[in-house]
């Protein structure tokens, strides 16, 4: 390619390497004319709650497990332990701080016996070989656009279908800018050539639907929704009593897509979209990896620099501030 990969890729230069055809790797940066949707000011009470779990988090001498993957945390697990992680889980709970610590433990269980942070690129490539998952481009408020296609499914059901899944939405986190903590799913159900047939089956859905949900709160900006045949709403309605009331929300159906991400930056597949992109796996998939394993890098140096604590600020892991928590005085915000 002719756009060197180790330089963020920027809207306009990415646009620039359209002349010479369409893109083929991700958009690394969200335009100029994104606005984040800032976290309200937490209240004196909240502040109160985030310093206790805050407190607890640090207290935490081992992460459980009855698969015998119990021990004590990582470096890696204590720098997911940030300050907007254990914000997300009290939002999701409710501000009961309790529920909270019990739910941060269960995601540390969850992420260590599932084995999250070892699922490798090469293991999980086969499934996105046709582009079934493809993260290009950013809605209005700068979330990374991450597009499910079903229809373009390559592989039976498997136990990897679901790590496929799962490494792709680390994938997306890790894409997401400063000031940004949501992904945007974009999901197109129109059937494939070889499938009649895209709804999941109903354990897998809800498999996918419960880790979403529980391990990755507070992440789903929005879900767009596109092509949906009479099986999928069938598959949908037998689903919707598992999701909570908060993402059903978040879910558009069938809407004018650009309303919540511009034209140049939302594919054609749905109408409206203008982003010119083909997905050739060969090129996009190193590409992904080279820019989230150089941002995943980053982050680690700015972390140690900061003195690996845990509740540290995301936006300075991301760059966008100078100091971490030990030195800056962040504020009652939460963001």
């Amino acid at each position: 390619m002719a756009t060197a990969l180790s330089e963020p890729v920027s809207v306009q230069s990415a646009l620039d390497e359209k002349r010479n055809g369409p893109l083929s790797i991700p958009l690394e940066t969200p335009p100029t004319s994104s606005t984040p949707v800032a976290n309200p000011v937490l209240t004196s009470q909240q502040q109160s709650k985030y310093d206790w779990l805050l407190e607890r988090a640090k207290s935490w001498t081992e992460v459980p497990s009855t698969k015998e993957k119990n021990g004590p945390l990582t470096d890696s697990e204590r720098m997911w332990l940030s300050r907007e992680c254990l914000l997300r889980y009290l939002r999701a709970t409710k501000w009961h701080e309790q529920e909270a610590e019990k739910r941060l433990l269960g995601t540390l269980t969850w992420r260590r016996e599932y084995g999250v942070e070892n699922l490798a690129a090469d293991y999980v490539s086969p499934e996105n070989e046709t582009g079934k998952q493809v993260i290009v481009g950013f809605d209005k408020h700068g979330r990374p656009c991450h597009y499910l296609n079903p229809g373009r499914q390559n592989t039976e059901v498997s136990p990897r279908q679901v790590e496929h899944m799962v490494y792709m939405l680390e994938q997306s986190v890790e894409l997401t800018p400063p000031q940004q903590e949501k992904v945007c799913l974009l999901i197109d159900f129109k059937t494939g050539a070889k499938r009649t047939n895209t709804a999941p089956g109903i354990g897998q859905g809800r498999e996918v639907l419960n880790i979403l949900q529980t391990h990755y709160p507070e992440r789903l900006g929005r879900a767009l929704i596109i092509n949906v045949p009479w099986v999928v709403w069938g598959f949908f309605k037998l689903i919707t009593p598992f999701i909570d009331p908060l993402t059903k929300e978040k879910i558009k159906f069938n809407e004018d897509m650009t309303q919540y991400v511009e034209p140049e930056q939302l594919l054609p597949q749905f109408p409206g979209g203008k982003l010119d992109f083909e997905y050739n796996h060969s090129v996009y998939w190193p590409a992904l990896q080279k820019i989230t394993n150089e941002r995943r890098a980053k982050r680690i140096q700015r972390w140690e620099a900061g003195g690996k604590h845990i509740g540290e600020s995301e936006d300075y892991l991301k760059g966008l501030t100078p100091h971490g928590v030990a030195t800056a005085n962040t504020g009652p915000s939460e963001s």
